[in-house]
């Protein structure tokens, strides 16, 4: 694949039909075909192979519905072509239409068959929602919180507390591969599992060269199912299938993440994240309801506890993506060679995309680690990899150019490209937050043991932990999959 056709992928199923315009000049994109699979590009047709044209320009003509519409070609790495038909049946539930209908049964049916609505929202998607509300994240935040409960939501909570689960389980396993590196050829390097863009790919694309090296550690999204699913509903004495959980978030590989099978409970028919809404879904529901920002109550969010969390919002360090590099970076440091880092000084290779960091001692290095973000940067670290030369021990890899925060779920424009003054305002916004280190949240000590049973517990490994393995791609079906209109990707 070229590299200007890269540089524009910010997520593995963004092959994408431009439909309708977005409120606030997001474009609305469905995923209506399939296609021909198209790993390293290969598509003969590609206007690429036949145009000295800028990758802005890449479009292809395509029959949806008997309407001529354009695919942005530049927008993807590879197609949807990859989606087996049960997942395109859940997929299809990821939607603003998902979360209505139970808002509406929840009015009608008699009380014993309502459903729970519990909210996770990400910490990257608030930004959004400060800016486009012009205040700060706190105060945003109980904006967003009271317009969801006024639709019928019972509790909105924030996915700090997940992520500090993933941050401190990804530490842990990135200490013990390190000390089986000279046993183990696939200790090392260790890629960070955080992103569905990037784990897809590596799972239908790259395949054993990878997936040994994947971190083991669920994404914040998962984790937080797991403590929805599981230690919520046993304190609100629940099964998992009378919850609904949604998951707010800026990126819209997230749904594809929410519908793997290993989240998905078959013998209670629920999953631990039921639907994924992206910010600028949410936003949307709001403009189509006529709601102002001064129109509704402000509503603290809700504690996993029921209690107050004094600290407040608070962020993890790093640029906006829950900075696994730099936790790890700093807790390798002590734990492997006692050495305490205060501050991580980047330095940057090709773009700001791609940089890196390094720990040294008496001219030694002890430590380089890499944050790599966008397709374009993936694929010269799969190209170094494949010839034996990445010097890095860990790799904080993300779908996305700019990280979460410029997801397309949030920040993409006109054009298909990111809105960098949106983008801009929001990286000032999430800096503002207060740091707390996960290992200073008391909440996460307390989970461990009161959820857990202990970290190196065997409930612990199943609900912080899963697996990564090369899978193969799904044959084209003889008949596209149709998706409702509003289906975006």
């Amino acid at each position: 694949m070229s590299d200007d056709i890269c540089e524009k992928a910010d997520g593995w199923l963004h092959a994408s039909i431009i439909q309708t315009g977005f409120p606030k000049k997001m474009s609305e994109i469905s995923i209506g075909r399939r296609k021909e699979k198209c790993e390293n590009c290969s598509k003969e047709q590609c206007s690429k192979k036949q145009s000295n044209q800028g990758p802005s320009s890449l479009q292809e003509k395509t029959v949806v519905n008997g309407e001529v519409q354009q695919v942005l070609l530049s927008a993807c790495l590879s197609c949807e072509g990859c989606l087996s038909e049960e997942e395109s049946q859940r997929i299809s539930q990821q939607n603003l239409q998902g979360v209505k209908r139970v808002l509406s049964l929840n009015k009608k049916c008699d009380a014993s068959k309502h459903k729970v609505l519990v909210v996770s929202v990400c910490p990257q998607s608030l930004p959004f929602f400060a800016v486009k509300f012009c205040l700060g994240i706190p105060e945003a935040a109980q904006k967003l919180c009271g317009f969801l409960k006024s639709l019928g939501v019972h509790h909105v909570f924030d996915t700090t507390l997940a992520a500090g689960f993933s941050i401190l389980e990804s530490q842990r396993e990135f200490v013990q591969r390190y000390r089986r590196r000279h046993h183990d050829s696939h200790a090392l390097p260790m890629f960070t599992s955080s992103c569905p863009g990037w784990i897809r790919y590596a799972e239908r694309v790259l395949g054993s060269l990878v997936t040994p090296h994947i971190c083991t550690a669920k994404s914040p999204q998962q984790i937080m199912g797991s403590l929805v699913k599981d230690f919520f509903t046993r304190q609100k004495k629940l099964t998992p299938d009378k919850i609904f959980h949604v998951v707010v978030a800026p990126c819209f590989d997230k749904k594809l993440e929410a519908v793997r099978e290993e989240f998905y409970n078959s013998l209670l028919e629920s999953c631990d994240v039921d639907c994924v809404l992206t910010s600028g879904e949410i936003f949307q529901m709001m403009e189509e309801r006529n709601v102002t920002v001064e129109d509704v109550d402000s509503v603290p969010l809700d504690h996993m506890f029921g209690e107050a969390d004094e600290a407040g919002l608070v962020r993890h360090e790093g640029r906006g993506s829950e900075g696994f590099l730099e936790h790890i970076f700093k807790n390798a440091a002590k734990e492997l060679f006692g050495l305490e880092v205060d501050e991580i000084v980047y330095k940057t290779l090709r773009n700001r995309d791609f940089q890196e960091v390094s720990l040294e001692r008496d001219g030694e290095t002890l430590l380089q680690f890499a944050a790599i973000y966008g397709f374009r940067n993936i694929q010269t670290l799969v190209h170094r990899m494949r010839k034996g030369r990445v010097p890095y021990q860990l790799v904080e890899v993300l779908s996305c150019p700019g990280g979460c925060l410029s997801g397309r779920g949030q920040a993409e424009g006109e054009g298909g490209r990111v809105d960098k003054l949106l983008f801009q305002q929001m990286e000032e916004a999430y800096s503002s937050l207060p740091v707390r280190l996960p290992e200073m949240n008391p909440e996460l000590q307390r989970l461990y043991q009161d959820w857990l049973e202990g970290q190196d517990s065997p409930r612990a490994l199943q609900a912080l932990h899963t697996q990564y393995s090369q899978q193969q791609q799904q044959q084209q079906q003889q008949q596209p999959q149709t998706f409702p209109p509003d289906i975006q990707w």
